[in-house]
């Protein structure tokens, strides 16, 4: 999906929260909204909100002196995640339906969102994200394609959210033993998105293979993926595809079919579905 007018103004918030999260200097500050809002001038309507997104992120890097802007606040997602993950492992080992509660943890976890218009509490998230139902429901054609794959990519989206998402793979794996796993993340540092370091951080390989997809930005532009990358979305049986940037990287695509997980933060991705912000969707396309 290409960028809508209302991509612009958040991009240049992005900015000032940037600054925000960080404890930049008023001067400083204003120079990533400053920088921000010069290139919106000349953002391409023809591209993805990832796309249009990464320069102005790569500038900010540089106006910080810092190639991996928000290190420190990925580290502490990630230790949050974990710090939640036995609470996780107890209620998927209660469950009467681990194949739902997995995917509702996964979901759980795509609220860890620097880059998002509205930003939601995990703790809050958590409690109540097993009593809410999807607003789009493939959940049972996701299992039947399960059921029937053997091999599958799984698209990561943030670092904290990568905890939850390795626990979703594991609980996939015992319930559908047939299937190998491919899990994607980015190629560099970007916004606060799971890249190698953070998988080898949680040992994610232990799990499954964890594939440095190339991509730069916030979001799996097919283009821009290594030659690898490519290959194993292309002959996958099923991608599944979690978060916002990789579904907005991903309607449309080539590939069929993919699930989308993801929780609603923004208008225009909710109006792209028909839903409201807030929603939890499983989509498939």
């Amino acid at each position: 999906m290409n960028i809508a007018l209302a991509c612009v103004e958040c991009i240049i918030n992005q900015a000032e929260r940037v600054g925000r999260t960080l404890h930049a200097d008023e001067t400083t500050t204003q120079k990533l909204i400053a920088t921000a809002r010069s290139m919106s001038e000349h953002f391409s309507f023809s591209q993805t909100p990832p796309e249009v997104a990464t320069p102005v992120y790569e500038a900010m890097a540089d106006i910080l002196h810092k190639e991996d802007i928000y290190d420190e606040v990925k580290a502490l997602s990630t230790k949050k995640a974990l710090m939640l993950l036995p609470s996780l492992q107890k209620r998927l080992e209660q469950s009467d339906d681990r194949f739902n509660t997995a995917l509702k943890i996964a979901v759980a976890g795509n609220v860890i969102d620097l880059a998002s218009e509205i930003t939601f509490d995990l703790d809050e998230e958590l409690e109540k994200i097993f009593h809410t139902d999807f607003a789009v429901d493939d959940t049972k054609e996701l299992h039947r394609l399960l059921h029937k794959a053997k091999h599958v990519v799984v698209l990561g989206d943030n670092a904290g959210e990568h905890v939850f998402d390795k626990l979703f793979i594991q609980t996939l794996q015992n319930l559908f033993p047939s299937v190998c796993f491919h899990y994607f993340v980015r190629g560099k540092p970007i916004i606060n998105d799971v890249t190698l370091k953070e998988a080898q951080e949680i040992d994610f390989d232990a799990v499954c293979e964890v594939i440095d997809s190339g991509v730069d930005t916030p979001g799996f532009v097919y283009a821009r993926a290594n030659k690898h990358s490519q290959e194993l979305f292309d002959s996958a049986d099923l991608v599944i595809s979690k978060g916002m940037g990789n579904y907005e990287c991903l309607t449309p695509s080539h590939k069929s079919p993919i699930a989308f997980l993801l929780k609603v933060k923004c208008n225009v991705v909710a109006t792209s579905l028909g839903k409201e912000v807030g929603d939890i969707v499983c989509k498939i396309i």
